[in-house]
């Protein structure tokens, strides 16, 4: 990528917050964190985390927060219209390219693309792979993060339950019987 400026689709999770990571690793230029919100509710649409922890982790990367109200209930064509107008305004900001923490489901992948299309925005997939490689990747995750020092907890049990909800069988239940992907319904 050359020297674009990029806004990240910010859901307030783990996978987010290791894509803003990838990026700086490779020195791109991330400018903003886009999160939809639940107007009614005044949640992240997809997690139900609260707007004020969203907000925090916006203060604690350094980046401005691109919030979306979202109408609750709405349909898809008033997301699509609500996100084609914070776009623009993408376009307008002289934003190059939308990064996305998503791993490894190709019908959201191929939907973020399609949408991307008419804006001229590059999508970005920092942390593409294979829901076969999902698990490398979550430890890497955790390997990082046992490996950072902090005061505000005890850092021994980070991804206990994460990692034990990973190997658990049930995990295979996102793949068809035949070892394809299945897309989950979002």
């Amino acid at each position: 990528m050359g020297r674009g400026r990029v806004l990240l689709s910010w859901s307030s999770g783990k996978d987010s917050a290791w894509a803003l990571h990838v990026l700086r690793r490779q020195a791109i230029d991330v400018v903003g964190l886009l999160t939809t919100f639940n107007a009614a509710f005044d949640r992240v649409a997809m997690r139900a985390v609260r707007s004020e922890l969203v907000a925090a982790q916006a203060v604690a990367t350094g980046l401005p927060l691109w919030s979306v109200p979202l109408p609750w209930p709405r349909s898809n064509s008033d997301y699509e219209r609500l996100m084609s107008g914070v776009l623009q305004r993408a376009v307008a900001a002289r934003i190059t390219h939308v990064a996305f923490g998503d791993l490894f489901l190709q019908d959201i992948r191929d939907y973020r693309v399609r949408e991307l299309v008419p804006t001229g925005l590059e999508p970005l997939f920092p942390l593409w792979c294979s829901s076969h490689d999902t698990p490398a990747l979550a430890r890497a995750m955790l390997d990082t993060l046992r490996s950072t020092k902090s005061h505000h907890a005890d850092i021994s049990v980070a991804g206990s339950h994460f990692m034990t909800t990973l190997s658990n069988p049930c995990f295979r239940t996102f793949q068809n019987q035949d070892g394809s992907d299945s897309p989950l319904n979002v």
